[in-house]
């Protein structure tokens, strides 16, 4: 993940965020909180059951060997109230009203797209500890976002799947 106040100080992400914006659909995400000498994974997710949009931007590389390497990153901006307690940086959402500004590169200049870089609603997510077994790239079950310990079960299921977490 990219961090919003980033982007238009890396060349790399400036042309793109100029010419190559992108939204990856989501169903949720994974954070960690960062505690003395251990990181508690939470599953965090729309509160409506359904997907939101992450900014995003995708760039192609020349690689070292003269191949064509694709890229992307999911943008992040300072978190919202329900999730700073968590980490303090959360992926930015796009509204489906503003998908066609955040896609049209043509007619939309990277400064006026910018402005759709803020933290989520505060009521759009929910937010709850699971297991550390999520922590593993070999586990893979929809065991893996119940609650852990004694919170009560979500009412729907879902969370992204290895979602990259902020860094």
């Amino acid at each position: 993940m990219r961090a919003a106040k980033t982007i238009g100080e890396k060349p790399a992400f400036g042309n793109a965020m100029r010419r190559r914006r992108c939204l990856f659909p989501a169903d949720g995400f994974y954070e960690w909180k960062a505690e003395v000498g251990r990181k508690r994974p939470f599953c965090i997710r729309p509160r409506s059951g359904a997907p939101v949009a992450f900014a995003g931007l995708w760039e192609t590389w020349t690689g070292p060997n003269g191949e064509e390497v694709d890229t992307a990153c999911i943008i992040t901006t300072a978190a919202n109230h329900l999730l700073a307690p968590i980490h303090d940086r959360m992926p930015v959402v796009i509204a489906p009203e503003a998908f066609d500004l955040w896609l049209d590169c043509a007619g939309v200049d990277a400064a006026t797209a910018a402005a759709l870089i803020v933290p989520a609603p505060e009521d759009l997510f929910e937010a709850y500890e699971i297991s550390t077994a999520v922590n593993r790239a070999a586990n893979d079950s929809p065991a893996l976002i119940a609650p852990s310990g004694s919170q009560p079960a979500p009412a729907r299921h879902g969370c992204a799947g290895r979602q990259a977490k902020n860094h």
